[in-house]
């Protein structure tokens, strides 16, 4: 697992004004210096603009324009001095000032130590539902640079590409310390003709050269301060910028068929619950603890157990450095994995998202988690948090549809917090 480090879990739907747009912009006087001579190294693929194309004439007509963007601790701003030095408010800053008549709406999901697993059961109810116009989406820090990633970033763009508005499409590869998920994003923003843009490579060659050093961009290698957020935001507006200027104006429809999966559509189609909907059908030694929306346990030898349907499943748990267990995790009896809620890296604590099968048969299967007495030896406790669980592969018929989020930071005392815990509304 790369560094998921747990920054504030965030999401904001937020209106540029006039002011807003100065003060970002005044902001940023270092960002052609910063980034000189890696502008164009910094773009991956150029990409089908046709979408984006759209966007441009909206902004030509003075129409309201929705930017939103999906991803870690990065997109919530984790380490930028204040909101407008992100890199998300000021690509929408970008677009106040191209297109000055228009509303710009921002969105902002992100949530801190989540990857593009988490992101594809998320994307619907965060970002989607608000209809935007165009959606960047950042997890090739914390997803691992393997097939599984690319699955399930796959699963997050089939369903922005098929959202009915039809939104433009634009991928941000961050960086930690040169390591990235990279190469297998790549592969799927290729598969279907997105626009992306690489942090690392842009600075590769000012890293290489001495002119640069992570240091300079970066509290701790990962997350970017304000310099590094005026960096990315950057290179995301230098293809904006090349993109306005070779888009003609009045670009066709895009079609809304998809391509055929490049590797799975089994993140493309998912029902969310989390823990304060989930009805066990078993819960011997497992309560629900309101104060941290989590089911919970700390007794070895207790089991709860919950219905789901779908091709897959998946189980999203707690994760941090204090006296916590393991479980045995089974779906159907088969599939045995075990989860361990104790993790070595002291920075905070994490919402984990599990795959626990994804050749399921149709129908309805059961999910089993037991309590284990064994656990890290580090750890002196057996406590142990679900935060919710997912069908995989649902088909439409199936799907109960998004569910509403309201994301938090939820205590649960030793200096931890639950980070992307969410309410119903």
């Amino acid at each position: 697992m790369n560094a998921r480090i747990c920054g504030t879990a965030l999401l904001l739907s937020l209106i540029w004004t006039a002011g807003m747009h100065a003060k970002t912009t005044a902001s940023t006087a270092e960002d052609d210096t910063d980034t000189a001579g890696s502008l164009d190294r910094a773009v991956v693929d150029a990409g089908d603009a046709t979408r984006f194309s759209r966007v441009f004439d909206k902004g030509r007509r003075g129409e309201p324009i929705t930017i939103g963007f999906i991803g870690g601790s990065i997109t919530a701003g984790y380490a930028a001095h204040d909101a407008p030095h992100r890199y998300v408010d000021r690509v929408a800053a970008w677009f106040a000032r191209i297109f000055p008549a228009s509303q710009v709406k921002l969105i902002n999901a992100g949530v801190g130590g989540t990857g593009s697993d988490f992101g594809a059961l998320r994307v619907q109810a965060d970002v989607l539902k608000q209809q935007p116009d165009v959606v960047v989406v950042e997890f090739a820090v914390n997803d691992e640079d393997n097939e599984h990633a690319g699955r399930t970033l796959e699963g997050v763009v089939r369903q922005v590409l098929s959202a009915p508005n039809a939104p433009a499409c634009l991928l941000l590869f961050m960086s930690h310390d040169g390591r990235n998920a990279q190469a297998w994003h790549a592969k799927v923003g290729r598969h279907y003709g997105l626009p992306m843009v690489s942090y690392r490579d842009g600075l590769a060659a000012e890293i290489d050269a001495g002119r640069l050093k992570w240091a300079d961009i970066s509290p701790d290698d990962i997350h970017p301060n304000d310099r590094g957020h005026a960096i990315a935001a950057r290179y995301i507006t230098h293809l904006l910028d090349n993109l306005l200027t070779a888009m003609p104006r009045g670009a066709t429809v895009p079609s809304s068929s998809l391509p055929t999966p490049l590797l799975s559509d089994l993140y493309a189609n998912v029902e969310t619950h989390d823990a304060d909907t989930l009805r066990p059908t078993k819960a011997d030694g497992w309560a629900y603890d309101p104060a941290t929306r989590s089911w919970r346990a700390d007794r070895p030898g207790s089991v709860i157990e919950f219905n789901t349907s779908g091709r897959g499943a998946a189980l999203m748990y707690y994760r941090i450095h204090q006296d916590y267990g393991r479980a045995k995790v089974t779906v159907d009896g088969a599939h045995d994995q075990i989860a361990d809620g104790w993790f070595a890296p002291t920075w905070g604590g994490y919402r984990h998202t599990s795959e626990l099968a994804t050749d399921l048969p149709p129908g309805e299967h059961t999910v089993r988690v037991e309590l284990l007495a064994d656990k890290a030896p580090q750890s002196s406790g057996h406590e142990f948090r679900i935060l919710g669980l997912a069908a995989l592969g649902v088909a439409a018929s199936d799907s109960a549809g998004p569910v509403a989020y309201q994301w938090k930071n939820v205590p649960i005392g030793g200096g931890g917090y639950i980070s992307g815990v969410f309410a119903h509304p």
